[in-house]
């Protein structure tokens, strides 16, 4: 199908959807309703006039005294409420949330009687939200302030039921990424494309439950980036900051008692305000290096030739021409600019552009190559969010959205850019060392380019239809262009020893131009009674691969082998299908008390398969002698049915109780299968086939900022189980001598972390001194026993250590006039704890392995001690920053 007329259908569809019923933008606005009363005789008023200070929103009471306004963007405002023989009334500290209604209630009282001219209530955010059908956390910008995080990350980390951005026991990958609304989930990997830095967001909506059906292409969770607006006076912050990592385990971390503040820093800084009436800006940018802890030394070059053959080490020959210098080998380096321009329009319409890029050079650390440094790869990630949205105000209860938008991430890895680099080494160089030996010369030979284009048109409308009836729909066309050039370096006899790229032989290897196409409408109606809210929708979505899959193929004899390949004859193919989804989703809340609210929600998520797992080997290149995979673009959509039920208490005034226990069941999860192609060698094909379930409960207690100190705790039981944590397991085992066995039975997920205890507290007001600390305490995920490369236990049947992590966050602010100045100290794991990520198998430890009394001498310069000390099995040590800013 014509890629042009699919967008222009798509557009049609929305205009005519959008004049049938009411429909919205999912994710970056809130509510704000309540009731007008008579302060003296409690009568509703009726045609009271409500307006939300620094904005140009607004709305009037009916004649039963209610009134609602629509499309507030989140943060804190101040309420006006004016009639006719009243005095006008004021509300401050008005917060307003993502998804949510914020109650107002106003009592006017009567010109007549003797006040001062206006009266000023204070409002306080309610402890239980009674609108909440599931759950979800919203981290206000104050808040973001004083955490102890650098990202946003590590901010979807702090939230109960996150495990290293698994989200309820989901793989990764299943989580949508928005900002201001648009998906910059990167198609290709599902991980996040772009993020907006801490500084610029005014609120972030993190949902680990079930969530509405606006939201789609996920099944875990939504993380949703608010960025903040320019307002009508001028603004700005700058921050800066420097640091290192300072421990005593310098036994463990090489290089780490060396203390340097170029190892760690930190730029930013944002400016907003108005350029001329009814129009704002907002820009932000952020240089961010960080040396990381892992080390290496160059000792050698990757072109160094040595000798260990000889059963006599003094016969060994070492050709070292590395300089001897510490060289990181986990660093990173970002830059992020983000700008937005604001217009307000005619009758409250507005129109809104921005632009995010971020750019982000990195390494990963690869133990093998502490030696020699320079042969591992460097990595580059290059994102360009652009977008434009337009808000049509038809009336105070209706108004359209229509939102575009041009997303890019382009990732590059490689260790020289140019493949046919002089210093390129043969892969004979990697041979010199043997046994447990770090590398001595020698390179990674894979070059590896990406980019992912994706546009997205949007139109959207919301309509307040009735005083119980918040109608939400809308629909979506986005059109993906993936780009995918991988190549290995061939240098050996046959090249002359001459580098120079191939192209075949490996299942990585690709060069290809492909266009998935995707669209998705839904409709959800928010239904708001005295004692039952329901949040109700139901979503459809299409999916065109643009792929070809594996058609019969015969066989030398004429036998047909159905969807294989053939070594002896060439494989036929024939176009993937196209794929719909409808997904129903419901929640309830059930306000019990003006104190409690009980919540229940069910619904049914997918998620297409990653273009990573679609396209892998998109030529369906052979390799006769060695296995390889294929990837399958006839894939179905992976699903989950969840479950969840949970309870909202209020405790006192300043004390809030959370419970929610949830269930999620996931089919059509993406594994392997093994086929052979006739000479016993075999490939896998990426096939649906894979399946499990979690169940757990997650405790919340929330004591609200008072007498200077607030703190929250949550605590999650969790059961993750599935017949596999990686949907390459099926063919890893199969690497093997012998080959493994496959799981046959359910069995914990490699994220299964059965007990999470998360703390947090901040002492002090926010404005003068104050100190932040965050705790979190986890039980050890799961590991699969075995001896040298032989398992002695099932999958995943025990259990690393336990992690503790404590992290703090201090400032002190000075306020001279209107600018306040902050200095500021963040330390990260306070006590410097050895923390486990990684064991050996045969110990569950990540100190020592039996492997070290079995495996034999090393073969190269260092000793055996040396090889098993991984500092890599080990969470970083303690990080100290200092810094200063001010705020205008």
């Amino acid at each position: 199908m014509n890629v042009r007329y699919c967008l222009l259908r798509a557009l049609l569809i929305g205009v005519l959807m959008g004049s049938v019923s009411g429909w919205t933008f999912a994710a970056s606005t809130g509510k704000i309703s309540g009731k007008i009363t008579d302060a003296s005789t409690h009568e509703p008023l009726i045609g009271v006039s409500v307006t939300v200070e620094g904005t140009r929103t607004g709305g009037a009471s009916d004649p039963d005294g209610n009134y609602f306004v629509l499309n507030v963007p989140p943060g804190t405002y101040t309420l006006h409420a004016s009639a006719v023989g009243y005095r006008p009334s004021t509300v401050t500290n008005v917060k307003v949330q993502v998804d949510l209604t914020t109650n107002v209630d106003f009592a006017l009282t009567s010109a007549t009687v003797e006040l001062k001219d206006e009266v000023v209530i204070v409002a306080q955010r309610p402890i239980v939200q009674r609108d909440l059908t599931s759950s979800s956390n919203k981290v206000s910008a104050d808040q973001i302030k004083s955490f102890p995080v650098e990202d946003v990350s590590g901010l979807v980390n702090l939230q109960a039921g996150v495990v290293d951005g698994h989200f309820r026991g989901g793989r990764s990958g299943e989580v949508l990424y928005l900002i201001d609304g648009i998906p910059v989930t990167d198609a290709y990997s599902g991980n996040a494309g772009v993020t907006a830095e801490n500084q610029s967001i005014q609120e972030l909506e993190v949902i680990s439950g079930t969530f509405n059906a606006e939201y789609g292409e996920a099944m875990s969770g939504i993380v949703n980036q608010v960025t903040k607006e320019g307002g009508e006076k001028f603004a700005g912050e700058l921050s800066l900051y420097t640091g290192d990592y300072i421990s005593n385990h310098k036994d463990l971390f090489p290089h780490i008692d060396k203390i340097s503040p170029r190892d760690i820093y930190n730029i930013q800084g944002s400016l907003s305000g108005p350029i001329m009436p009814d129009v704002s800006f907002f820009v932000s940018g952020r240089k961010y290096y960080n040396d990381g802890y892992l080390y290496g030394i160059r000792r050698f070059n990757p072109t160094d030739s040595s000798n260990f053959s000889s059963n006599d080490p003094t016969q060994w020959h070492i050709g070292a021409t590395g300089d001897n210098r510490f060289v990181p080998m986990n660093p990173e380096d970002r830059i992020t600019v983000q700008g937005k321009i604001s217009v307000r329009l005619f009758q409250g319409d507005k129109l809104r552009v921005q632009a995010l890029v971020q750019n982000r050079d990195f390494r990963n650390y690869d133990y093998r190559y502490k030696y020699d440094p320079n042969g591992n790869y460097y990595n580059f990630t290059r994102g360009l969010l652009a977008s434009a949205s337009y808000t049509r105000v038809f009336s105070a209860s209706t108004f359209l959205e229509v939102h575009t938008a041009w997303f890019n991430n382009k990732e590059q890895s490689y260790v020289y850019e140019d493949p046919y680099d002089p210093r390129f080494p043969d892969y004979t160089k990697k041979l010199q060392t043997s046994g447990p030996a770090y590398f001595t010369a020698g390179a990674e030979d894979l070059h590896s380019h990406r980019e992912t284009r994706t546009i997205t048109l949007k139109a959207d409308i919301e309509s307040q239809m009735t005083k119980e009836h918040q109608v939400k729909a809308g629909v979506d066309a986005k059109v993906h262009r993936l780009w995918v050039h991988n190549f290995g370096i061939q240098n050996d006899q046959s090249t002359n020893f001459i580098p120079r790229p191939v192209e075949f032989g490996n299942s990585n290897f690709a060069h290809v131009i492909l266009r998935p196409l995707q669209y998705a409408g839904y409709l959800q109606d928010k239904m708001e009674f005295n004692d039952l809210i329901v949040n109700a929708g139901i979503r459809l979505d299409y999916f065109d691969s643009q792929g070809h899959v594996i058609a019969n193929t015969v066989d030398a004899n004429g036998n047909v082998i159905p969807g294989q390949l053939s070594l002896s004859r060439p494989a036929e193919f024939k176009k993937a299908e196209v794929e719909y989804q409808i997904s129903p989703r419901i929640g309830l809340a059930f306000p019990i008390t003006d104190r409690g609210v009980l919540h229940v929600s069910y619904g049914h998520f997918f998620q297409i398969p990653s273009f990573d797992i679609l396209y892998l080997n998109p030529a369906y290149n052979i390799n006769a002698t060695q296995a390889f995979q294929v990837g399958n673009p006839g894939l179905k959509s992976q699903r989950t049915v969840a479950y969840e039920l949970g309870l909202q208490q209020q405790m006192s005034d300043e004390i809030g109780l959370d419970v929610t226990a949830f269930y999620k069941d996931i089919r059509n999860l993406i594994g392997t299968e093994i086929f052979d192609i006739g000479n016993g060698n075999k490939y896998s094909l990426y096939v649906n086939r894979d399946y499990g379930y979690v169940r757990g409960f997650i405790v919340s207690l929330e004591k609200r900022y008072s007498n200077g100190f607030s703190a929250t705790l949550d605590y999650t039981f969790s059961i993750a189980k599935g017949n596999a944590s990686d949907p390459n397991a099926v063919f890893l085992d199969n690497q093997s001598s012998p080959p493994i066995e496959s799981q046959k039975q359910l069995a914990p997920l490699d994220w299964d972390r059965r007990h999470s205890l998360n703390i947090s507290a901040t002492i002090g007001p926010p404005n003068d001194f104050s100190i932040s600390i965050i705790g979190k305490l986890g039980s050890g995920l799961p590991y699969t026993p075995a001896f040298q490369n032989q398992r002695t236990g099932l999958l995943n049947s025990d259990n690393k250590p336990v992690n503790i992590s404590v992290d703090l966050y201090a400032t002190k602010y000075l306020t001279v006039g209107t600018t306040a100045f902050n200095i500021f100290a963040k330390v990260y794991n306070v006590f410097d704890l050895k923390t486990e990520i990684n064991v050996f198998s045969d110990t569950g430890r990540a100190g020592y392995s039996l492997d070290a009394n079995y495996s034999g001498a090393p073969r190269g310069i260092n000793t055996i001690q040396e090889y098993y000390t991984r500092p890599d099995f080990y969470a970083a040590p303690r990080q100290v920053i200092i810094g200063a800013g001010v705020t205008l």
